[in-house]
């Protein structure tokens, strides 16, 4: 059926009638090099077909750049600020960005209202690219992103098989390492308060934990397990529950030095010393971890180069365009495939282990 039937053709109709994916026919409007001729004549033909004529959107897309990019963090404001995570991450996206000619849009999406608004307003082409972090693993908006013909960069990822390009931090080395320092103090009932398990980083850092234990002789318990959900108060809550089903453990790693300030309080609540009766390990070697009492014992992973690294990725990605999914090659096999690092942590050892 000829698109004009229909109202006025979409970008979405013409890259199903050229057999492509969306990005690809932004790219053929865009004028890129990095199209063969046989797809940028089907692109062609396609259009003529269906009588498209590029949208405002589109044709800034063929004529100018924003000069902006939107650093998303799906979580609410007050845990934006309270945690010193986000804080550090948009230092080292900034610090970069303040050496590009790039602006930076800071977005929060809490709701399934605000995901709506915010591809909306990546459809009308009103940034360059997009940074995501804190991503669930069922949260569709990086593929979303990536439909619409923007280049995205993820900070962390979704599941080890992650296609989007992304920078993360060594999270099974980490829980290894804890693991491996409180076995070496002589402990032997180690505890862990972990993440939401609905994201990578918290499996990743649990199945660090294992890890650690497997190697060092111990057999795993999971009453020794119990979820957080990278919060104060909820470090404290599954700190509880811990000291509910085993009050003989004798150390705990905690997935965030957040979690691990909550569970220092739930240990003191209920009389147990740290180091003393009960060792503690965090995550992140953030302002918490130093000025916990005592000092706290973390795996330090490198936030602020972390937002470096992204953002330079970012702008390589933009300079280049996006990568089409559907494109031979791609995205396993093709650029978005190197795109994917992985920056090492390092255990901080302090009075609290």
């Amino acid at each position: 059926m000829n698109g004009r039937q229909n109202g006025r053709p979409t970008l979405e109709q013409v890259a199903a009638r050229a057999g492509v994916g969306r990005g690809t026919v932004s790219r053929v409007i865009n004028g890129s090099p990095r199209v063969s001729e046989r797809t940028r004549t089907a692109v062609a033909r396609a259009v003529a077909e269906l009588g498209y004529v590029p949208n405002q959107a589109a044709r800034a897309l063929a004529g100018s750049r924003t000069d902006a990019i939107a650093l998303v963090i799906p979580e609410a404001e007050a845990r934006l600020f309270a945690e010193p995570y986000f804080l550090d991450l948009i230092r080292g996206v900034s610090a970069e960005l303040a050496e590009s000619d790039k602006q930076l849009l800071l977005t929060l999406v809490r709701t399934e209202q605000e995901r709506q608004r915010f591809e909306q307003y990546l459809a009308a082409q009103r940034v360059d690219g997009v940074l995501l972090a804190s991503v669930h693993g069922d949260d569709p908006l990086p593929d979303r992103i990536g439909e619409l013909g923007l280049p995205v960069v993820m900070n962390g990822r979704r599941t080890e098989a992650e296609p989007v390009p992304y920078v993360d931090s060594d999270n099974i080395g980490a829980g290894r390492a804890a693991v491996a320092h409180l076995v070496a103090r002589g402990r032997s009932r180690i505890a862990t308060v972990t993440g939401p398990l609905d994201m990578y980083v918290a499996r990743a850092r649990l199945g660090g934990y294992r890890a650690g234990l497997t190697e060092a002789g111990l057999a795993p318990d999971e009453e020794l397990v119990s979820a957080g959900d990278f919060t104060e108060e909820g470090g404290r809550r599954a700190m509880r529950l811990l000291l509910d089903r085993r009050p003989d453990l004798d150390a705990v790693f905690a997935a965030s030095d957040v979690m691990a300030a909550g569970a220092r309080g739930a240990l003191r609540e209920a009389g147990r010393r740290v180091p003393e009766d009960v060792a503690l390990v965090g995550v992140d070697d953030s302002p918490v971890a130093r000025l916990m009492d005592p000092p706290l014992t973390s795996v330090r992973q490198p936030i602020e180069e972390m937002g470096r690294t992204m953002a330079r990725m970012l702008i390589g990605e933009i300079a280049e365009g996006p990568e089409d999914p559907k494109a031979p090659g791609g995205p396993e096999g093709g650029r978005a495939g190197s795109r994917r690092r992985v920056l090492p942590t390092e255990l901080v050892v302090r009075e609290s282990s």
